[in-house]
């Protein structure tokens, strides 16, 4: 038997390749939504795709099944449950998929969202109850479970579906030998759940011993815990899902419209048209000159995520990226479904800076410099945009707390007419922050450069 992880850091999301070493037959679980990389796989070990299995419609993320099935004409399967508009197998409790020597058996486990799957796989030599490995999808994580709340809003609470995933666990997967491989759908940095680690598999009998969510064997109290302190979810999440029960187009269609190069000329026809800019270059390069209005999230870091949370999904964009680098930055659009780009400033920054138009800047400070304003009771509304979780592990005396996403936006209205600094761990967060506050039509704002790693590092 063939089980290959493959996990992409940036969205904290993993799928398999799963094969029959006898019959070449393979199956791919949660396929992100470029599958190049799959494609490669499957050629290298000689392997033919039949199916192409999903654990539920994903908020995070769009799922590369269609890609897959355009790619090399495998079949899709899904939860029956899930309701998808596109050609499908549906799955129930009990259902199997067959690859030759290797079983891949179906187990219901709701919780996450309704219609959650979780893939029990037998090799040739495993006996019946005992799998090798269960993919367990949102359902169960390393180190914690998913959060029941993403699918509230389809008739069902989050209350409800706490319960169901209760009963997932402890009625379902918590019966699984010791030694069955645990492989999740997400780790660390996913908005799936609150506290995954940064394991990205283990065993069902290390969950049972370690995982704390498992060790809420009462299912009150097991319900009161998975419905508290959960991070904000991403307003993209709801898009998402749609998106992967809808019969949309592949990622090869959206680029081959995406990558337009335009000229600083072709890009204010766009902006004239309702395109919004959208800069992925550096912080410090956006801060020293970039576009009037532009959005700024950079690409080196949890960039999908963040358009995500802090961009309306549906909005028409122009991209400007470090030369070399417009794909990267369409196709990561593409992984949470933000297709509607209009095309890319051919010589990004540069072709800016030599086009000679007025461009907008801001100041970053340094933790010195800030540090020098705070003494002196000179320093502007300092707004920390960071989580909760590292609002309430040290901030700076006299910072509001305006967390990034759906506090920070609705907040800007009352923040633009402020002369802020804006803080955030890294100093990624702020100058996403600041082009929000100035595309708003502020007039003074800063961030502070580094952020909170700058300023505890000066003890």
């Amino acid at each position: 038997m063939i089980l290959e992880q493959h996990y992409l850091a940036c969205l904290a999301q993993a799928s398999y390749v799963i094969g029959d070493e006898r019959t070449r037959q393979a199956a791919i679980v949660d396929p992100r939504r470029d599958v190049d990389e799959y494609l490669e796989v499957l050629q290298r070990d000689g392997l033919k795709l039949e199916w192409v299995l999903l654990t539920h419609l994903h908020a995070d993320f769009v799922a590369g099944h269609l890609e897959l099935a355009q790619r090399t004409g495998c079949r899709i399967a899904l939860a029956k449950s899930a309701g998808a508009e596109f050609e499908h197998r549906g799955l129930a409790e009990g259902d199997a998929i067959e690859l030759g020597d290797v079983r891949i058996e179906v187990v219901e486990t709701p919780g996450h969202t309704p219609e959650g799957l979780t893939y029990l796989v037998y090799g040739p030599d495993d006996d019946p109850g005992a799998p090798h490995a269960a993919l367990t999808g949102d359902t169960l994580f390393i180190g914690d479970v998913g959060r029941p709340d993403l699918a509230a809003s389809v008739g069902v609470t989050a209350d409800e579906l706490a319960g169901q995933l209760y009963d997932s666990l402890f009625g379902k997967l918590l019966k699984l030998p010791d030694d069955t491989l645990v492989y999740p759908g997400h780790g660390a940095g996913s908005m799936c759940g609150k506290n995954l680690s940064s394991d990205t598999w283990s065993t069902m009998g290390e969950q049972r011993r370690s995982n704390a969510a498992l060790q809420v064997a009462d299912r009150t109290a097991f319900i009161e815990r998975a419905t508290t302190g959960l991070p904000l979810a991403p307003a993209y999440f709801a898009y998402d899902a749609r998106q992967n029960k809808s019969d949309r187009a592949v990622l090869d269609e959206v680029k081959s419209s995406a990558l337009t190069p335009l000229d600083v000329a072709g890009l204010q026809v766009a902006v004239d048209g309702g395109a919004k800019v959208l800069d992925t270059r550096p912080g410090a390069a956006f801060a020293a000159g970039h576009w009037p209005g532009s959005i700024h999230v950079a690409l080196d870091g949890k960039f999908a995520t963040w358009v995500g949370t802090m961009v309306p999904p549906g909005v028409e964009l122009v991209v400007i990226a470090e030369p070399g680098r417009e794909e990267e930055a369409i196709t990561r659009l593409g992984r949470i479904g933000y297709d509607q780009v209009r095309g890319f400033l051919q010589g990004g920054g540069e072709a800016l800076a030599a086009a000679g138009v007025p461009l907008s800047s801001f100041p970053r400070v340094s933790a010195a410099e800030l540090k020098g304003l705070v003494d002196t009771g000179a320093a502007p509304a300092l707004i920390d945009i960071r989580t909760p979780g590292e609002w309430e592990g040290g901030h700076i005396d006299g910072a509001e707390h305006r967390p990034a996403g759906a506090p920070f936006i609705e907040a800007i209205p009352d923040l633009k007419g402020r002369d802020v600094v804006l803080v955030c761990g890294s100093g990624y967060r702020s100058t996403i922050a600041a082009s929000l506050l100035l595309a708003a039509g502020a007039k003074s704002v800063a961030d502070l450069e580094g952020g909170m790693q700058a300023w505890n590092a000066m003890g």
